[in-house]
């Protein structure tokens, strides 16, 4: 099971309304955020959520509107006596642009680990689950995030019997790990039926539409994709500075075949992005126009 909720909509600056960007996914006890616009701390504790939980922060790039609420967040961290590491995880030059940030925030009680994304695409192996980044296409390097939660087959009872195995090992070699006892040695294939649909996410901002995203965002069961704007005459805009139209974004949950589509980082100009959305269901019927604190409980399908 994974808690979603999209934290922040607003792209560029926080209106009273609409926090910035900022998604958090729980699972399994830890909590990932991605991007740390201005009033994200705000909008977690409207949410009603934690802070303790977050071991893993993403950024999608480096403009103040997706990384701006770092310090305050780190700051809060500390004062709550957080003594767990940070994984940061965001394009090169990660850990010069948080130490930069860090003048306000000198001293923490809690080790920082950078991750720094390298290649086109990066998958980093962590608490569970998957998370890869893909580059995207904006006026700085930025990148676009999936994160993924595979499931195991069923656990074959009969199998298990007929091949011999202790009971008291059925737990483990249903977790995926292989067990020796008395020099036998009991695989997972022994006894799992072939792998179940798993649950991901993909997530991308403050980009022109790629075939990297349609790409990695292909059978997600919810895509959260930029829509900077909803006014068709913004196109020309759009494609100046490398963002993204309501209908674009709908095009790639149509291609990519996604289970919804969340719009999301909306230009301040445009107060009212449901008003476009008749247009934008024309394309992909399950796109919706996200608001703040927006949330979902993705759960595994039987």
């Amino acid at each position: 099971m994974l808690d979603v909720c999209l934290l922040g909509t607003g792209g560029m600056m926080p209106l009273p309304y609409r926090w910035l960007t900022a998604l958090m996914i729980r699972y399994n006890g830890s909590s990932v955020l991605i991007d740390c616009g201005e009033g994200t701390q705000i909008a977690i504790k409207e949410k009603g959520w934690s802070f303790k939980p977050i071991d893993v922060i993403c950024f999608t790039h480096y403009h103040g509107d997706h990384i701006s609420g770092l310090p305050g967040l780190l700051l809060t961290m500390g004062n709550a006596d957080r003594t767990e590491p940070l994984t940061l995880v965001g394009p090169k030059g990660l850990e010069r642009v948080v130490n930069a940030l860090r003048v306000i925030a000198p001293e923490l009680p809690f080790q920082i680990k950078y991750m720094e994304i390298t290649e086109p695409e990066q998958t980093f192996e962590m608490n569970g689950y998957r998370l890869k980044a893909f580059r995207v296409n904006h006026n700085v390097v930025c990148y676009g995030y999936t994160l993924e939660v595979d499931r195991a087959g069923r656990f074959d009872v009969e199998r298990a019997d007929a091949a011999g195995i202790p009971q008291r090992y059925w737990g483990i070699l249903q977790k995926g790990e292989s067990v020796e006892v008395e020099g036998n040695i009991y695989t997972p294939d022994m006894v799992l039926g072939p792998a179940r649909k798993g649950l991901k996410i993909a997530y991308c901002t403050d980009t022109r539409p790629t075939e990297s995203i349609k790409k990695n965002a292909a059978g997600s069961d919810l895509f959260i994709c930029e829509g900077m704007y909803g006014e068709k005459d913004k196109l020309k805009k759009a494609k100046e500075y490398k963002h993204m139209t309501f209908y674009e974004a709908a095009q790639l949950a149509k291609e990519a075949e996604v289970g919804e589509m969340w719009l999301t980082h909306y230009s301040p100009s445009l107060t009212r992005p449901e008003e476009y959305m008749d247009e934008v269901r024309a394309i992909f019927p399950r796109s919706v126009a996200a608001k703040d604190k927006r949330s979902v409980e993705l759960v595994f399908s039987d």
